[in-house]
């Protein structure tokens, strides 16, 4: 079958239950693909292929049952695989092997997908952008010289170039969202607990968050399905079931659009791709006001949040490199004070986005500041002539929305006249995940820009 690897999961799924195709096939598509193109977009790090194939023929000698049987996917490098080499982008890890799975994995196991290996990660997940010391940079499948963003930019990049069809991300400060909107896939940050995850160190932490990516929002929904749902280890996880009506109507939902989230610098061809969005959702009968949002607050709040953690989860300062140490060392400076005041201000931001939705159904944003940026610069440092302090700064449009405790989704929006991809970015009101979901299947449904693979 020409391109099997780029039909979507559903569609796998489909021909797997029907046994028009087996699970040995499925997966031997893909681990062609992964040899054709991974040199070139360094997005799995490490290939489980001997491992992957035993258990694909062992899921052909017997009926189709879970959910996602006979579906490659691949972990984030963050995540731990027992029996597979997990990095954390460390070279302090670099020949780590877990004992136990991370529950995330447990759950895609237990429902029938096939682990082919894991993606690219910086270390510990720290940046928008994906290098590390062990493995070097992962490169945008749709211009090698740019950025796959990050710290899910293996994911994304694998995603975008046909090395599987879904994926695990975590997402603090966009990390789901912003190698979405670079590799024009999609990403989903969902509403803290939807997705639960188990710490030994911040157990009630809620600025981090695992989830899902895919290449269209109904084979996100598929793979959602199966990771969210209570778990007592967490304590905030979700006890609701997750479900979701894909075909449901946009038609009089009350949009707000926001094209720099209160006056941030947006890169000209990114705010030129985005601006068309609220076209697209007036045209399916939504109705979109534009709105003056001040998340200002936002921006400290998740500094002194994000800084905190990286003080308890990184006690030896040695064995990091310069991003991750220098979190960590302003952790190490924060009074209790501080941590007052960043509650006092989440607060505050938490009760005046409860009175925005009210008013609003979703939210609709830009998900990144910037299209993709040169893959050897290390991030970011001016957006549209405005000098940028620190190498955090040009992620405000993704964390500040990290903040609101909110789901968040990413979806294609188009391309620049260089032909990078942009997303744009869909928010909702706390736990409303499936609506989230349910507007960007429309705007993707209406645009089909996620259709258009890179030219590899």
């Amino acid at each position: 079958m020409t391109d099997l690897h780029y039909l979507t999961a559903t569609e796998m799924s489909r021909l797997l239950r029907a046994r028009e195709i087996s699970a040995v096939e499925l997966l031997q598509a893909h681990l062609d693909r992964i040899e054709q193109v991974n040199p070139r977009v360094n997005a799995i790090v490490t290939l489980a292929a001997e491992q992957a194939m035993v258990t694909a023929r062992a899921l052909d000698s017997v009926a189709p049952a879970g959910p996602l049987h006979g579906l490659p996917v691949a972990h984030k490098d963050l995540v731990d695989t027992a029996g597979l080499r997990t990095t954390y982008g460390s070279p302090a890890f670099a020949d780590h092997v877990p004992e136990k799975d991370d529950l995330i994995v447990q759950r895609l196991k237990a429902a029938g997908a096939i682990t082919i290996g894991k993606t690219n990660t910086p270390e510990y997940g720290t940046g928008s952008h994906t290098v590390n010391e062990v493995f070097g940079a992962t490169r945008n499948p749709y211009d090698l010289s740019r950025s796959a963003g990050g710290s899910s930019g293996g994911a994304a990049a694998a995603l975008a170039s046909g090395m599987i069809p879904l994926a695990d991300g975590s997402d603090m400060g966009g990390s789901l969202r912003n190698p979405a909107s670079f590799c024009n896939v999609v990403g989903l940050r969902p509403t803290p607990g939807r997705v639960p995850a188990i710490s030994d160190k911040a157990a009630w932490y809620t600025l981090a968050v695992p989830g899902p990516m895919a290449r269209t929002v109904d084979d996100l929904v598929l793979m959602l399905q199966v990771v969210s749902g209570f778990h007592p280890g967490s304590p905030f996880a979700v006890t609701e079931p997750f479900h979701t009506d894909p075909i449901e109507t946009v038609e009089h939902m009350r949009v707000a659009w926001s094209p720099d989230l209160g006056g941030l610098p947006v890169d000209p061809r990114t705010a030129e791709v985005t601006a068309n969005a609220p076209h697209v959702l007036e045209e399916l009968g939504a109705r979109v006001e534009r709105v003056d949002l001040d998340l200002s607050d936002a921006d400290e709040a998740f500094r002194i949040y994000r800084a905190w953690y990286y003080a308890l989860a990184f006690p030896d300062l040695d064995i990091l490199g310069p991003n991750t140490r220098w979190n960590a060392e302003q952790g190490r400076l924060l009074s209790g004070a501080d941590l007052a005041r960043a509650e006092r201000l989440r607060t505050g931001l938490y009760h005046r986005m409860t009175a925005f939705w009210d008013r609003y159904d979703v939210l609709l944003a830009p998900v990144s500041q910037v299209p993709p940026f040169p893959v050897e610069d290390p991030y970011v440092s001016e957006i549209n002539g405005v000098r940028l302090p620190d190498y955090l700064s040009w992620m405000r449009s993704a964390y500040w929305i990290s903040v609101l405790h909110a789901p968040a989704a990413s979806v294609p929006a188009g391309f620049t006249p260089e032909g990078l991809p942009v997303g744009v970015q869909i928010v909702g009101r706390p736990f409303a995940d499936a609506r989230v979901l349910r507007v960007a299947r429309a705007f993707e449904q209406a645009t089909g820009y996620g259709s258009r693979h890179p030219a590899l």
